[in-house]
Parts: C-alpha cells; structure tokens; sequence
C-alpha cells in the first residue's frame, strides 16, 4: 500500500462525467481517480495511475467534486484500497451527502468500507494475469447493493467466471456483471453464450468508451 498521511490521498485526477459500468452507467458522475496500483491486468486501461499523481487532503478533494453539479462519487484508481486515506475520504464524502460508489480490484480486503458505500468489486479472470488475487472474504464483506464484475477476454474466461458464478454468487442478491474486455471480446459473443447458458448476469459495456472513444483520459 502506498505511504500517505490517513488525511491525504495521492489523485491522479478528478474529473466529471457519465458513469460508464456497473447497474449506474448513464449516471452524472464524479470520478475521483487514485494514484498507485500492485496488480498489472494485461487489458488495463488506466497505465497511467500507477504513479504519479498529486497528493491532496481530503478537503481538497471535496471541494474540487463539489464543483460539478452531481451527488454521485466513485473513488476509483488504480487500486483505491492500496492507500489508507481511502477509509476517511469514503466517510467524508458520505457524510457530506454523497451517493458513493468503489471500484476495487477484489485483492484487498473490504470489511472496513462503510455499508454505505457501493462496491463493485472485480474478480480477476485467468486472462487477466492476475487470476487468483481475488480475496475470498470479500464474499461475505458485501450488502445487497454492492456488485461483482467478471472482465472477460476469453471463452476460457467464461466458463471460469460460471462456474465462480455457480460456486459463489447465485444465492447472493448482488449483481453480478459480465463485462467483454474492450477490444479484445466482442460483445455480441459474450452476450450469445450467457443467452445461451440461461444465466442470470447482467452484460456490461463500458459506455464511455462508445460515446468518447476508448483512448480518451478523463471521461
């Protein structure tokens, strides 16, 4: 985990736009994206957080997000839960009045995240390079409104993500996101084998790479 005061976190930016993924994507959203990430996913698109960045008190943070006219955070990275300002800056954005949301990799343990807090937690598919890292108390660390998302490159990633589905997730009421790894999967094949297999998932396309384009920061 990076070393920074619990009052401060390291930003590599800040910025508005429309939630691209989850059961929220098409929502006004204030991304706040942390610096610092140990997994090195082969699809990664966000090379450019782990390192870097500028260190911010959670002030700082918050005044900069109340500048755009929505209630909707995502403390996203990078890898948020690798920095401990990250407790203190989730409370201070839920007691400020915002609707927060978590992008967290799945790898570190989230028993300490307010209730409050919407996680969506990625289980990391062999394609990946870093199948295995998922942390499984992580199953039992969620409330019915956080989510499970599977990034899927690969047929072999898919029956790998079913059968951690059928193992783990169809008792839980989370939603469970199936998401083709951009590029990489198209998604209309995706979507033909969940149809096909009956399964209760929901097919997930970043959105904001079809309304700015993949290679765009900031969106």
């Amino acid at each position: 985990m990076m070393a920074s005061p619990a009052n401060t976190v390291q930003v590599t930016e800040i910025f508005h736009s429309i939630q691209g993924e989850s059961s929220h994507a098409g929502k006004p959203c204030v991304f706040v994206r942390l610096t610092g990430c140990s997994l090195r996913c082969t699809y990664c698109d966000t090379v450019y957080a782990f390192g870097g960045g500028r260190e911010m008190t959670i002030g700082q943070i918050l005044t900069e997000a109340s500048r755009h006219p929505t209630r909707l955070v995502e403390i996203t990275g990078g890898e948020p839960m690798e920095q401990a300002g990250v407790y203190p800056l989730m409370h201070s954005f839920l007691e400020a009045g915002y609707t927060v949301m978590l992008e967290t990799g799945g790898h570190v343990a989230l028993a300490l995240v307010p209730s409050k807090v919407i996680k969506i937690i990625d289980v990391k598919c062999p394609d990946s390079s870093e199948g295995g890292t998922f942390d499984g108390r992580n199953l039992e660390s969620v409330t019915s409104h956080d989510e499970f998302k599977f990034v899927i490159s690969s047929r072999q990633d898919y029956e790998w993500s079913c059968e951690f589905y059928r193992q783990h997730l169809t008792h839980k009421p989370n939603t469970v996101l199936f998401s083709p790894a951009h590029d990489l999967l198209p998604a209309q094949e995706l979507s033909q084998w969940v149809l096909s297999d009956g399964l209760d998932v929901r097919i997930q396309l970043q959105i904001h790479k079809y309304i700015w384009g993949a290679g765009l920061r900031g969106v």
